[in-house]
């Protein structure tokens, strides 16, 4: 070989480097892919802890002879034996009574839900802000606290309403402990769903069609059925569906309510099968792996709905909804507003007042309570003042603040793998994180029991694994709050912090939190709402020292001591109303200085 030649080759050498072998390649690449789906892989882990290992436990359960026990996950043999509970009277009783309650509770939601929404959105009635607030209203009393309210003026031997008709010579009596009380008492505290979701619809709705049929001589009847309704359709049904799924879970007020006439639904009756001695723990998996089934295919089928409300028409211009003339019925509807009005908060919270204020715990007749002495705010300033009842206040708090930060921040961090990165657990994630929507919360209590009873990190017995109870059963709600905030906002402002040097963790600081500010905010105080309210997840978590205000609520009314559980009722629903006014203050600052 020349001389010239060595150098040619020893120059073109660098350039002609061996490559690295195709398993080394495959490698590398790997560990890129790890690199960019590790925050995907930590969010997917802390959801798998949260909602898929609990769910696996109550599955597994369901087949098994055994229960999850500290220090041991082996759920012993697997068997059917525990199917055959659902073929017992008492079962398939449950099944067909939930199915009831969720069908009549959908239907009463829905009249109240759609009445209030038209007069609201769509006619000429006065008074139709405060009516917008009626419509919200009832969502700031607690079922719980709603359904206690109802037994107090309802109950059958010494309801406030059944006392006033013997007084006045009536001879009738109103029973709430009853399926259709349950019904009933379901229908009026859970119409702010279906007004919600029917407002929104109304009130993008374009007039244009209406005028169109109004301009080719159809009367107001004809416009609205042939017009107004099949545009609102989708809206109706998703409404009843998502009504039917809620009152279908609820464990409160079937528990209140239901459990003095041995009315069982599923949520109750899982209840009792845990509340047994001894529990009968992989009957109650079995029940809730049904009922869980049954809400799954309930919340596919609203999401279905759901999805076809594309073909709802708004203009790119200005759009006004029309107002429907009512003419003579314009008072009239106003007044039927009032009187929902009367019926979810005014007279539940006249009977909780009065209960909690009586000097003596029996009262036989309206005259008693008008004497001289009769009332006093003894009982509430006494409730006040009790270790109970401040303990629980504070624990209520702390959860609700844990869960809030934790759940909000969990929420954003979800979202932003989702929606901001090319990781491909984006999906995955997603996934997970709407799966308590179609689980009971109930189900997910059990679920975190076991869960919390096995996991080495010890929070069983805390307040801690209160607010865990809260952000699984929640996170629904606070992931979809932040993803479609998220989702308003154009990546090119975070983009574009990185190109002018900013890392991306500061970018999403500086650009992506402020502009976000109001969706995290909104979903933050949701999760601190719903929160205070939640006792369906924790009525197998708490402890003694643990014990929340829904809980307290729970225990005193489960006790016999009824004029407690009012006074905390009382106290309850004040607590919430300042946190609701806050909530409005801070959310009104925020928009505004956005």
């Amino acid at each position: 070989m020349s001389l010239r030649t060595a150098e040619r080759t020893s120059q073109a050498s660098p350039r002609t480097a061996p490559r690295p072998s195709g398993q080394g390649h495959r490698s590398a690449r790997g560990l890129a892919a790890l690199r960019k789906n590790t925050t995907g892989l930590v969010v997917l882990a802390i959801l798998a802890v949260l909602v898929v290992f609990p769910l696996g436990l109550v599955l597994l359960a369901a087949f098994s002879d055994s229960v999850p026990r500290p220090g041991n996950i082996s759920l012993g043999g697997l068997t059917f034996s525990n199917m055959a509970l659902l073929a017992t009277p008492e079962a398939l009783g449950a099944l067909v009574n939930s199915l009831m309650v969720g069908a009549g509770s959908a239907l009463i939601a829905l009249v109240i839900g759609a009445f209030l929404a038209f007069v609201c959105a769509r006619s000429d009635a006065p008074w139709r802000r405060f009516i917008f607030f009626i419509g919200m209203a009832p969502m700031f009393i607690p079922a719980l606290v709603g359904a206690l309210a109802w037994s107090l003026l309802s109950s059958p031997s010494a309801g406030y309403i059944n006392i006033l008709l013997r007084d006045l010579g009536i001879d009738a009596v109103l029973n709430i402990y009853s399926l259709p009380g349950l019904v009933f008492v379901l229908g009026i505290f859970y119409a702010p769903y279906a007004f919600l979701l029917l407002h929104s619809s109304l009130s993008m709705m374009n007039a244009d069609l209406e005028e169109a049929a109004t301009v080719h001589g159809a009367p107001l009847s004809t416009m609205l059925r042939t017009v107004t309704l099949p545009l609102a359709l989708p809206a109706l049904l998703g409404s009843a569906v998502l009504v039917f799924a809620l009152t279908m879970e609820n464990f409160p007020v079937a528990q209140v309510i239901g459990n003095p006439a041995g009315v069982d639904t599923l949520p109750t009756y899982i209840y009792r099968l845990m509340s047994a001695t001894p529990a009968k723990s992989n009957q109650a998996a079995s029940v809730a792996v049904i009922l869980t089934l049954a809400l799954m295919a309930v919340t596919v089928i609203q999401q279905r709905i759901l999805n076809k409300r594309k073909f709802t028409t708004m203009t790119g211009k200005g759009n006004r909804p029309r107002r429907v003339p009512l003419h003579k019925l314009r008072w009239p509807f106003t007044v039927l507003a009032l009187a929902y009005f009367a019926v979810s908060v005014v007279l539940p919270m006249l009977a909780l007042l009065t209960a909690s204020m009586q000097a003596t715990p029996f009262v036989s007749s309206t005259a008693q309570l008008l004497e001289a002495n009769s009332l006093s705010f003894a009982k509430l300033l006494e409730v006040l003042s009790s270790n109970d009842f401040q303990l629980a206040l504070k624990n209520s708090i702390l959860v609700a603040l844990i869960a809030a930060f934790s759940g909000t921040a969990l929420s954003f961090i979800a979202s932003y793998v989702r929606y901001r990165t090319k990781s491909r657990t984006g999906r995955l994630i997603e996934l997970v994180a709407m799966t308590p929507l179609a689980v009971p919360a109930i189900v997910m209590g059990i679920g975190l029991l076991w869960t919390w009873l096995l996991l080495p990190i010890p929070i069983y017995g805390t307040l801690a694994i209160l607010a865990v109870a809260c952000v699984a059963v929640f996170l629904p709600q606070g992931y979809r709050g932040v993803s479609a905030s998220m989702l308003q906002m154009d990546q090119d402002l975070e983009d574009s912090a990185v190109m002018l040097g900013a890392g991306r963790t500061r970018s999403v600081l500086d650009v992506t939190l402020p502009l976000m500010r109001v969706g995290i905010m909104s979903s933050f105080l949701l999760f601190l709402m719903l929160s205070m309210r939640e006792l369906s997840a924790s009525i197998f978590l708490f402890t003694s020292n643990t014990r929340i205000l829904s809980i307290l609520v729970f225990d005193n009314f489960d006790n016999g001591q009824s004029q407690a559980a009012a006074a905390v009722s009382v106290l309850y629903c004040l607590v919430i109303g300042i946190l609701a006014v806050i909530a409005q203050k801070v959310g009104g600052e925020r928009k505004t200085r956005s």
